[in-house]
C-alpha cells in the first residue's frame, strides 16, 4: 500500500517539476474563467423558478435512474421543451456534458463504422470514442477536406459501415468555429452522420441562442448536444435528434442506463431558462457587445482575437503561463493558466473568457494589466 501510493506521489512531483500540476483554487477577483457567459447562474428569475418549484412539490433528488422511479414529469416536460427550443424531434437530458458525450459516442457508432474526430475535440468524446467499439481517425483541426479522404481511404480499404464525423461548433480553448456547413455536407455524401458538441455555444449564438448548428437540427443524420451548465447557468446537458436515435441511447447508452437521474429541481429549472433565452434576447447583445470589444483590444495587443466569448492567448510555456495568470490574479483579474494535456505541447495559454458577469471597465482594463504582465513576464 505504501509502495502504491509513493508511485502516486513520484507522478505527481513529475507533474509539478513540468509546471503540470493541478490544484483547486477559490473564486477571486473579476470573472474571466467562468463558462457562465450569460450571468444566469445566479439570475433572480431562476431563483423565483427553483423556489416555486420546490413549493409544488418537485423533489432536489431523483431517488434512482431514469429507468427506474427517478424518471420525473419535470425530466419529460424539460425534453419535450428542449427539442422545440432546438428544432430537434426528441431530447435527452443528461447529468452533464462529459456523460452526454461519452453514452453517444461509445453507443451509436457500431463495430465496422468510422469516427473521423477533430483533433483538437473535448476530452470526454474521446474517452466516448475509445470506450466504443468503432474505428477512429483524428482529423487536422478544421480540415474539411482531410474529413473527406479519410472516408474515401476508408472505403477504399474495404470499409462498409457508416460514417460519423465528430466536432464541437465552438472550441473551448481556442473559440474558433467549426465549418459546420462543409463538414454537413461531407456526412450527406458519404451517407454518414454529423455530431456537434454546442457546449460553447448553447445560448449564445444562433438565433434565440439555439447554436451554431441551429440551421441543422432535426435533419435526420444530425445528433447535437447543448451543455446545460455553461450559459445556461445550471447543470446537465441534452443530446438532440431523431427519435430512433434517442431511444436507442435509452436502451444501450450506458452512462445513461447506470446513473442516477439529474435532479428534477435542475430539470425545473432549466425549463424557466430555455423561456429566459427567448424573452431576454438582450443578455446577448450584452455580451456580444463585450466580445467586440474583447476582440478589438485582443487585436491591438496580439494581433489576433477569437471572434468569440473565448479569447485565448498563448504563450507557450507552460510555466509562463502559470506566472502571468498569478500575477492577473493578484492585479485582482480570475484568468486561469490552461496546460497540456487540455491543450497541444506547446500551446500553453491563458483562457480569457467574456461573460456578462463582467463591465466594459474591466474587460479594458484587464487587457491593460495583461499588457504590462506580457512585457514583465517574457519567459
Amino acid at each position: 500500500m505504501l509502495a502504491q501510493l509513493a508511485r502516486y506521489d513520484a507522478r505527481l512531483q513529475q507533474l509539478a517539476q513540468k509546471d503540470r500540476g493541478r490544484q483547486l483554487s477559490a473564486r477571486t477577483g473579476v470573472d474571466f474563467s467562468s463558462n457562465d457567459y450569460l450571468g444566469l447562474a445566479s439570475c433572480p428569475r431562476l431563483a423565483v423558478a427553483a423556489t416555486s418549484a420546490l413549493e409544488r412539490g418537485v423533489p432536489l433528488g431523483a431517488g434512482g435512474s431514469r429507468l427506474l422511479r427517478g424518471n420525473h414529469e419535470e425530466h419529460e416536460a424539460l425534453e419535450t421543451e428542449a427539442a422545440a427550443f432546438f428544432g430537434s424531434e426528441r431530447a435527452l437530458y443528461f447529468g452533464n456534458g462529459y456523460a452526454a458525450n461519452l453514452a453517444v459516442l461509445s453507443t451509436l457508432p457500431l463495430r465496422g463504422d468510422l469516427v473521423l474526430h477533430d483533433a483538437l475535440i473535448h476530452a470526454s468524446a474521446h474517452a466516448g470514442i475509445k470506450a466504443g467499439r468503432a474505428e477512429a481517425v483524428a482529423i487536422r483541426h478544421n480540415d474539411v477536406e482531410a474529413c473527406e479522404e479519410a472516408i474515401r481511404h476508408w472505403r477504399q480499404n474495404g470499409g462498409l459501415g457508416t460514417p460519423w464525423i465528430a466536432v464541437e461548433s465552438l472550441y473551448s480553448m481556442d473559440g474558433d468555429r467549426a465549418p459546420l456547413q462543409d463538414l454537413m455536407a461531407v456526412a450527406d455524401r458519404h451517407d454518414g452522420f454529423l455530431f456537434v458538441d454546442e457546449a460553447h455555444a448553447s445560448g449564445v449564438w444562433g438565433p434565440d441562442g439555439r447554436g451554431v448548428a441551429a440551421d441543422l437540427e432535426g435533419q435526420e443524420n444530425v445528433l447535437v448536444l447543448h451543455t446545460c451548465g455553461k450559459a445556461l447557468g445550471v447543470s446537465g446537458a441534452f443530446v438532440t435528434g431523431s427519435a430512433v436515435l434517442l431511444d436507442y441511447l435509452v436502451n444501450h447508452a450506458k452512462p445513461f442506463i447506470y446513473s442516477t437521474a439529474p435532479s428534477p429541481l435542475q430539470a425545473a429549472s432549466l425549463r424557466e431558462v430555455l423561456r429566459i433565452l427567448c424573452d431576454e434576447p438582450e443578455r446577448r447583445r450584452r455580451l456580444h457587445h463585450l466580445v467586440h470589444l474583447a476582440d478589438r483590444l485582443s487585436t491591438d495587443l496580439l494581433g489576433t482575437s477569437s471572434g468569440s466569448q473565448i479569447q485565448p492567448v498563448v504563450v507557450g510555456s507552460n510555466g509562463r503561463a502559470i506566472r502571468l495568470a498569478d500575477r492577473l490574479r493578484q492585479d485582482g483579474f480570475d484568468v486561469r493558466a490552461i496546460r497540456p494535456p487540455t491543450v497541444p505541447t506547446g500551446t500553453a495559454r491563458l483562457r480569457i473568457s467574456i461573460t456578462c458577469n463582467v463591465e466594459e471597465e474591466d474587460v479594458r482594463s484587464l487587457f491593460d494589466h495583461l499588457a504590462v504582465a506580457l512585457m514583465e513576464i517574457s519567459s
